[in-house]
């Protein structure tokens, strides 16, 4: 019998106490497991020490899944098809959500091992709910291009999408480029749309605010190195 493979979301801002974002059966799942699939090493053997597991760090399984560090695709199944069950934790928020480790859930899926997801924060899904913006209808599109004519150009066409199909339109960008990203925003957009902008969400620092592009352009935040959702909207 196969084991259980665990998606386990991870605190945001590492200032965040895991308790104070993780269920109390989130909890108790990561406490239980021995094994893990990570997006980084380093961040996730600090989530677990933060959240308190008991099992001493040199007996934990670790094996490292991202873009560039990858392992033959069966060696991340071995534990589990022996009965064992695992973890994936990401670097910040939900496996599998702008993650890496969708990779792995999808083969978990083809060779029907049991995949779990357990509740924790997504910036996504917590920046949707303060934005005030139509939460039946949006759509997250990950990174924008870095070239300055192609990301105008889709930050238009995300602009009239959300005119025209009333939907909510979600984006992120490396924290070290959010200020240029914003600048493009405001002048790519009309001075009516809304914008609503996600900072440091869990963190003591967290800003949240949503108001109209032409707000932005005389009140601009300090966005740099500062894990940031943006969402535009225009109410029709």
């Amino acid at each position: 019998m196969n084991g259980t493979l665990y998606l386990i979301p991870v605190y945001l801002s590492e200032e965040t106490d895991p308790i104070a974002v993780l269920a109390p059966h989130t909890i108790s799942i990561i406490h239980s497991l021995q094994h893990f699939i990570v997006e980084n090493e380093k961040s996730a053997r600090a989530f677990l020490k933060a959240a308190k597991i008991t099992i001493p760090q040199n007996q934990l399984s670790v094996l490292v899944y991202n873009k560039k560090e990858q392992e033959p695709l069966a060696d991340y199944f071995k534990d589990l098809s022996a009965g064992i069950s695992v973890g994936i934790l990401t670097e910040a928020g939900c496996p599998g959500v702008a993650d890496p480790g969708a990779e792995l859930i999808a083969e978990a899926h083809r060779k029907g091992i049991k995949v779990v997801p357990l509740v924790g924060p997504s910036s996504i899904l917590l920046a949707m709910m303060a934005s005030g913006f139509n939460g039946q209808q949006f759509t997250f599109n990950g990174y924008l291009p870095i070239d300055k004519m192609a990301r105008s150009k889709k930050i238009q066409d995300l602009e009239r999408l959300a005119e025209r199909n009333n939907h909510t339109q979600l984006f992120m960008e490396t924290p070290f480029r959010n200020n240029q990203l914003l600048e493009e925003v405001l002048k790519s957009c009309k001075p009516d749309t809304y914008l609503s902008i996600a900072t440091d969400i869990t963190d003591a620092n967290e800003m949240i605010k949503t108001a109209k592009v032409e707000y932005w352009k005389k009140n601009k935040p300090e966005l740099h190195k500062r894990p940031t959702i943006f969402s535009i909207y225009r109410k029709q």
